[in-house]
């Protein structure tokens, strides 16, 4: 296995595995959850080295690509669609806050309050909030702790994914059967006619300069810009990335699905795949075995808050339940997860290619909106207020 060529194939085996579960399954299982549980029990058995991420080179690859990625989808959200999302955020945040009040009032008698001030961060966000739980940690000499934020930032996703697509699965249906077909055949054909007609472009780059290297450099410009500013202002690069996606397409330097028309969103995502994959290489058996206990009790307590909290927001702001506790849920895996939920809920649901293309469009911004609440900025907050009180 150490020719790269060799290793991509042998993980796109097992994702195209992970997309034929979904495929047949109805979405019921996420394609990421079977690639994450795959890769686990394959290089715990051996079958797949711990390098074969670093050998296929697609990981790093991944890692470059998330800030452009990102962009793109901020050009794929209409600004008008983004100004009515405030709702979305209300919800997401309801959920993290209710999570975090029941981590700190039940876990402590149980395992310390050390270890509920360590769980909160990552269980309602992501990398970003461990890194600065595991940091402090460290600098405290509580090493034997960093066991329990390690393996909830592992297997957090593989919870949350079955969860959120269940309710998203049901409030596709339910929106499924609103849809009148004739009438979206009246506005397809409208569309249509309309993007027949010949327009100018209303970009900043002329269209004859609309290469696909051209379009990239755009999305590297914002990506490197957004890198800048978080550097500076110590909000996490991702943020500014969706910001600057949304700005740069409302005044015409980006155009809608960016990435798309430079024609690399397809192997872009497959390099954020093999990216998401490798965070699980520290994951051992012996880590399991010391901390599922603690662990799983620490995740049932999380997600009911975050459960609750979506539930009851969106009764508040009367949302359908299945959205608001989906959106909630994103706590638990964010971008990009909550964009392949929404595809691959999409795709499962029986219809034309022009529901399901509503049905995504539908579901995708408040999941998107969601996920950069909680995983991208508030549990970084959370995090770091929490371990000022170690």
């Amino acid at each position: 296995m150490s020719e790269p060529v060799v290793a991509v194939m042998l993980v796109l085996m097992l994702v195209a595995a992970g997309e034929a579960a979904s495929i047949l399954s109805r979405a019921r299982v996420p394609m990421l959850l079977v690639v994450m549980l795959g890769y686990l029990v394959l290089i715990w058995t051996g079958v797949f080295p711990k390098t074969i991420l670093d050998t296929a080179t697609l990981g790093t690859f991944g890692a470059v690509m998330v800030a452009p990625l990102i962009i793109h989808m901020g050009t794929i959200i209409p600004f008008k669609v983004l100004k009515g999302q405030v709702k979305a955020i209300v919800i997401a945040l309801s959920g993290m806050v209710l999570a975090t009040v029941l981590l700190l009032v039940l876990v402590p008698p149980m395992f310390g309050y050390p270890a509920a001030v360590a769980s909160a961060g990552p269980i309602t966000g992501g990398i970003i909030a461990f890194i600065i739980t595991s940091t402090k940690l460290k600098e405290m000499g509580m090493v034997d702790i960093i066991s329990i934020p390690a393996l909830i930032l592992a297997v957090q996703g593989l919870v949350g994914m079955p969860l959120a697509a269940h309710f998203l699965r049901k409030y596709a249906n339910k929106l499924k059967s609103t849809i009148d077909p004739v009438a979206l055949e009246q506005v397809a054909a409208s569309a249509e006619a309309a993007s027949a007609a010949p327009t100018a472009a209303k970009t900043w780059i002329p269209e004859k300069f609309q290469t696909h290297s051209i379009l990239l450099l755009q999305l590297f410009i914002g990506g490197g810009l957004a890198i800048f500013i978080g550097k500076i202002t110590g909000v996490s690069y991702s943020v500014w990335a969706l910001v600057i996606g949304i700005v740069g397409a409302y005044f015409k330097f980006y155009q809608p699905k960016m990435m798309e028309k430079s024609n690399s969103f397809g192997i872009a995502m497959v390099g954020l795949i093999f990216f998401v994959v490798s965070s699980m290489n520290d994951v051992t058996p012996s880590m399991f075995a010391h901390s599922v206990l603690k662990v799983v009790i620490i995740m049932l307590i999380g997600i009911v808050g975050i459960i609750a909290g979506g539930y009851v927001a969106a009764k508040l702001f009367k949302w359908d339940i299945n959205k608001g506790i989906a959106v909630a849920l994103t706590a638990l895996f964010g971008f990009p997860g909550d964009y392949f939920l929404c595809d691959e809920v999409s795709r499962s649901i029986e219809g034309t290619e022009k529901e399901k293309e509503l049905i995504f469009n539908e579901l995708m911004t408040p999941m998107l909106v969601g996920g950069f609440t909680t995983v991208t900025t508030a549990s970084i907050v959370v995090a770091s207020i929490l371990m000022k009180t170690l």
